[in-house]
């Protein structure tokens, strides 16, 4: 079975930031295979995080934002439920990343993934069993 790899808000929202140059294109091209072969993975934190940063900062209209959130659950969503906020909460303290970040990853490792997509961790970094990969180094 092929590798699943996390997605995180910053990767989705290059993705559909037509603002976004070089970053936008990168996203586009990381995410396509991802997409296309069923492997990529966000959780409940990426749906709202997305929706909050894309109506606040890229001024979409809250009726166009559902509509992209929508089309983003069509792909493996992990629920982000009590054990997962406490999993978190240990990884924050034991590797002093932030408990959002760290939500990110123990989402990612709950899902079985092997990698985090993300610009906003160290490169390379493993935590959780969960290798952490900036797409736009």
């Amino acid at each position: 079975m092929a590798e699943r790899v996390f997605v995180d808000t910053n990767v989705v929202i290059y993705a559909c930031d037509r603002g976004a140059g070089d970053r936008r294109v990168r996203a586009r091209e990381v995410l396509a295979p991802l997409l296309r072969e069923r492997r990529a993975v966000i959780s409940t934190q990426v749906l709202q995080e997305f929706f909050a940063a894309i109506t606040r900062k890229l001024h979409v209209p809250a009726e166009q934002a559902r509509r992209y959130v929508e089309k983003w659950m069509r792909i493996d969503v992990v629920v982000v439920r009590p054990e997962i906020v406490l999993g978190a909460i240990d990884l924050h303290r034991l590797h002093t990343v932030s408990f959002w970040d760290a939500l990110v990853i123990k989402s990612a490792a709950v899902a079985g993934c092997g990698r985090v997509l993300s610009e906003d961790l160290n490169h390379r970094q493993v935590i959780d069993g969960v290798t952490i990969e900036n797409p736009f180094r």
